[in-house]
């Protein structure tokens, strides 16, 4: 078995094997390729951030990242024409405590760092031009309805205090749900279609103190996720841009864990049909009974929903709906069993005690 093996089907407190953690510490047992994990472990990068941060060609740090991917220690993945890099979550036990007994204040590790401030100031000041024109845009449109503040309170509020061991935020966005539920769960991931918007969250996410949440792009029609691997799934403001809103919640149902739930926020049916110019919305909100509808036809039950209505129906027409839905896989075959044991005939003694 390789090390990437191991490592992969590891939890990150698990012991590694001897051989494997040999192969893995020879593969970090070099300068630039222990440079890159003590980089990583503040968050993702690209190629060209670490080109850029230590200094060597692309062809010599894409040499180096092949060798770390292949050993288990990081994971690559690609956002359009980029790829970017991060510590593997199964590999983050093994090698944090490496990286932290490291000395930062010294050379190489403290230039390396500077260098890692100035390319992410670089990438929020990109990420700020290109929100900055969307910005009045958005503008208009939140000042259609309640304040964001309250509908991050009633999210919270909704989602209560249970535990969220990984969300994920499908079309995440500038990464407003993240940098809100992040905080409170154990992982956190956002995908996104657009590697602008992904560039703006990430900015966005750093700036907020949380640069080890995953960012993907990719399609939530179909989301590069494995089946039930999120306990919490949330679609915040998503629906109304879609032709299929139905699919998107069947895809996004196929990611939620057994026990887990999906949070919908949208807007409730309105009038405002200029936003389908100066917004690209395809749909005019929806009613309660039509995603609940949608939700349990994916397999969801539990639904839930709040309005949050605007005090002032002239200054603020449109109103926030969220919805909770719930897995109830668990609860279906745990019924299906006590009606078995109930319809189970009765044993002799049984019968006889009666």
């Amino acid at each position: 078995m390789s090390s990437a093996n191991s490592l992969g089907t590891a939890s990150p407190t698990a012991s590694v094997p001897f051989t494997e953690a040999l192969a893995v510490l020879r593969a970090a047992a070099e300068e630039t390729r222990l440079r890159i994990l003590a980089l990583l472990a503040e968050g993702e990068l690209s190629v060209s951030d670490l080109t850029d941060i230590l200094g060597q060609s692309q062809p010599r740090i894409s040499r180096h990242l092949k060798l770390l991917v292949e050993s288990g220690l990081i994971e690559r993945h690609r956002e359009g024409a980029w790829a970017f890099f991060r510590l593997r979550e199964a590999a983050a036990g093994f090698v944090e405590p490496l990286i932290a007994a490291l000395r930062h204040e010294a050379p190489p590790l403290s230039e390396d760092r500077a260098r890692l401030d100035s390319v992410r100031a670089q990438r929020a000041d990109a990420a700020q031009t290109f929100f900055a024109r969307l910005a009045p845009k958005w503008d208009r449109l939140r000042s259609l309805h309640v304040p964001e503040a309250t509908v991050e309170a009633a999210v919270l509020d909704a989602l209560g205090d249970r535990p969220i061991r990984h969300v994920v935020d499908l079309g995440t966005g500038t990464g407003k749900m993240l940098a809100l539920l992040a905080p409170r769960a154990g992982r956190a991931t956002g995908l996104d279609s657009s590697h602008a918007m992904l560039s703006v969250a990430r900015a966005n996410l750093e700036r907020a103190g949380l640069p080890r949440v995953d960012l993907r792009q990719g399609d939530l029609h179909a989301p590069p996720f494995g089946r039930a691997g999120f306990d919490l799934v949330v679609l915040h403001q998503v629906l109304h841009y879609l032709d299929d809103p139905a699919r998107a919640l069947r895809e996004a149902a196929r990611l939620v864990a057994p026990g887990g739930r999906l949070l919908v926020v949208d807007f409730a049916p309105h009038a405002q049909e200029h936003l389908r110019e100066t917004q690209a919305h395809r749909r005019l909100g929806f009613a309660a009974e039509q995603v609940t509808g949608w939700l349990v036809q994916a397999g969801l039950g539990r639904v839930e929903s709040r309005d949050l209505a605007p005090d002032d129906g002239t200054e603020h027409p449109l109103t926030v709906t969220l919805w909770l839905a719930q897995d109830i896989a668990q609860d279906v075959a745990e019924n299906l069993t006590q009606n078995a044991v109930s319809l189970r005939p009765a044993a002799p003694d049984e019968r006889a005690v009666a």
